[in-house]
Order: structure tokens, then sequence, then C-alpha cells
């Protein structure tokens, strides 16, 4: 395997990857970063927890700072040169975690305008001059329209979690996005899943064929991901449930169901059961979300009942076991969902609780090792 240093990327790069003891890159970082650099645009789709989002930053601060070394610095407020559109303000807010973490050495400006926090946040945001912009689909827009923000100057956009986007009919959005953008622009998608609407999303957006970018990992369930498969007898779910947490109820935990009313029930049964917990569902307020997140996060509960919301772009570090109480109905978010677990190599566990109706999805999965 090479090494991060092995690349072309600025030094000030590799010194704060290796002060982040980061130095040799996974498959996808390996494949799409050399790609990337050339200018090249990219279409990758690799196994959840592989290091998509180093994938992207890397090049695209490198880029970036390579214009400023060159001479050719921002000058003007409110127009990035790196835009990463991602579906959801909890995404976001990691990419940004990524971005400004990397840039203490490079000195690049990285700004958000992410839905759920107030207009005048992301007006602020994009007030001054900076480099690298996160943002989600709804409020780009909005800044856009108002002039607040111009994407004249924008050499390089990235569309993360693509396939979430384009389920939610993001299409339009892009080619307005695109439209707004250089002609020339350096465009990448970043994926776990590549379905048939994708796919005829990037014969859409894309001028040129881009380079495809996928992972043997892709549509698989990592190496160091522990399956274990439990059977529900005559509707007793939470009967294996009970069994799931005298066996070790301290691990920290992320339990997928598959509707609200389902994520209600299983709330109650933990605090019938004086078990902790916290939720993140649809149908919650924003913040209430964020609230669940920071409660997991710290460790103040070890468990987090989920819908498939959370089963896409998450990264906590403090999951080492998924439960699908209620299994998906399709693979692609039961990839989704068990990649919360098991990231950057780390070890992980799934728990299935399975009834005769999930034995079709469970043929599939026969498949994903």
């Amino acid at each position: 395997m090479s090494r991060f240093s092995d690349f072309s990327l600025l030094p000030s790069l590799v010194s704060t990857l290796s002060k982040q003891k980061l130095t040799e890159p996974t498959e996808v970082q390996e494949r799409a970063i050399p790609a990337m650099l050339e200018g090249r645009c990219v279409v990758a789709v690799a196994e959840t927890g592989s290091g998509k989002t180093l994938a992207y930053v890397l090049p695209m601060l490198h880029r970036l700072k390579e214009l400023e070394n060159e001479g050719s610095a921002v000058s003007s407020a409110g127009m990035p040169r790196g835009l990463v559109l991602v579906p959801g303000r909890e995404l976001g807010d990691q990419v940004s975690r990524v971005c400004k973490g990397l840039t203490h050495e490079t000195r690049l400006r990285v700004r958000t305008v992410l839905g759920g926090s107030h207009k005048q946040v992301a007006q602020r945001n994009v007030s001054g001059k900076f480099e690298v912009l996160v943002a989600t689909p709804g409020r780009l827009v909005q800044l856009m329209e108002s002039g607040e923000l111009r994407l004249d100057d924008v050499r390089i956009l990235v569309l993360d979690e693509a396939d979430q986007m384009i389920d939610h009919g993001f299409l339009p959005v892009a080619q307005r996005v695109l439209s707004r953008c250089q002609a020339n622009i350096q465009l990448a998608m970043f994926s776990a899943t590549l379905p048939r609407s994708l796919d005829s999303v990037v014969q859409q957006l894309f001028v040129e064929r881009p380079l495809l970018v996928r992972t043997q990992g892709s549509q698989h369930v990592v190496p160091t991901l522990k399956v274990q498969n439990r059977a529900v007898i005559d509707g007793r779910r939470f009967d294996v449930l009970q069994d799931v947490f005298k066996e070790d109820a301290t691990t920290g935990s992320l339990l997928f169901a598959n509707t609200r009313k389902q994520c209600d029930r299983i709330a109650d049964w933990l605090s019938s059961e004086g078990i902790a917990h916290a939720s993140y569902r649809g149908q919650m307020d924003r913040s209430e979300r964020r609230a669940s997140l920071r409660r997991f996060r710290s460790g103040e509960v070890s468990v987090l009942i989920a819908t498939d919301l959370a089963g896409r772009g998450l990264d906590i570090d403090c999951v080492d076991r998924v439960i699908n109480v209620h299994l998906p109905q399709d693979v692609d978010n039961y990839l989704h969902r068990v990649g919360r677990t098991a990231r950057a190599g780390r070890a992980g566990l799934v728990i299935n609780l399975v009834t005769e109706r999930d034995q079709p999805l469970l043929e599939q999965l026969k498949h994903l090792r």
C-alpha cells in the first residue's frame, strides 16, 4: 500500500495527516486522490467507513492552496472555490470538522451554510472571504438567489452521499448549481451505493465521462464486521432484545427501526427496562436530533434509537454495535446501517432480529461478504 507522503500533496497537508496518525490511505483514498489531483472528474463508490471524506477533501485543499501560492488568492467575499454539497446538517458538520482539522498548517478558510441553522448565521458565514463552503442544497439556493453567495469562482464541486440526495429529487438543484459555476469545473460524486437512479444522474451532470472508482468492498460489508442473526419467534421481538442487553448492556449501540412508531415502541421498552437512551428520527425538531447525537457521542446514553435517517453519512466513534430491531427492506439501506460500525478498520458487531418475512433479504445478504 502507498503512503500519503507518496502523493504529490502539499507538505503542510502531509504534516497534518502525520500528526493525526494518518499515514496510509484506504483503497478509495489511494485511487481517488491521485485522479483528483490531476484534475479529473470522479465518481467514487465505496463502503461506508472507508474514508470517502478525506478522499475528496485532501485534493480540494491542495488545489485551492496551490492557487493561493501561485499568487491567485481569493479576492472577493461570498465567492468560494471549493464547494461540498451534503444531504443534511449532521453530515455537513462532520465534513466541516474534517476540513478544518486539515487547515491548521495549510491555512484555508472553511464555512458552512446548512439547513436547520438560522438564515442570519448562514448569511454571516458567507459575508467574508473564504475558500471552502460546505452546504445543504436548500440553504445554498437561498443564498444564491439573494445574491449573497456567488459560485462563479468555484473550481471543485463535490456531491457527498450523492445517492441520498438524488433520492430526494436533487437533480434540478444540482443542474442549477452547476449552471452558476465555471464551465470547466472539476466535479466529483461520492456514495456508498450506485443505484440506477444515480447512474442516470451521472450521465446528465457530467460533460465528459468521469473516472469510476469502485472499491472491492463496495456493496459488501467490511471484514472487521461480525454479524449475528437472531430469530424472532411468534413476534416476541423484545424477548430477543432483552437477551442482547443482558449479555452486554454498556456497549455503544445504535438501534434501527423502519418507522417512527416502531422507534417509539422501542423507546418505551427501553424505559421500562431502565436503559437510558436517545432517539434520532423524522418528525423530531432538528435541535432535538442534534441534542440526541450529543448525548450519545458524549456517553451520557449508550443507546441511540434511529430510523434510516441516521443510516447515512454519520460517523460516530462510540458505535460498537448496530442492532437491526426491524430489518430494512433492501440491501442498500442495510449496508448504510451496518456501516455505522466497524469504521476505519475497527471491529464492530451487527445483530439482526430476524422474522420469517426477512428471509428474502437474508438470502441477498449472503452474497455481501
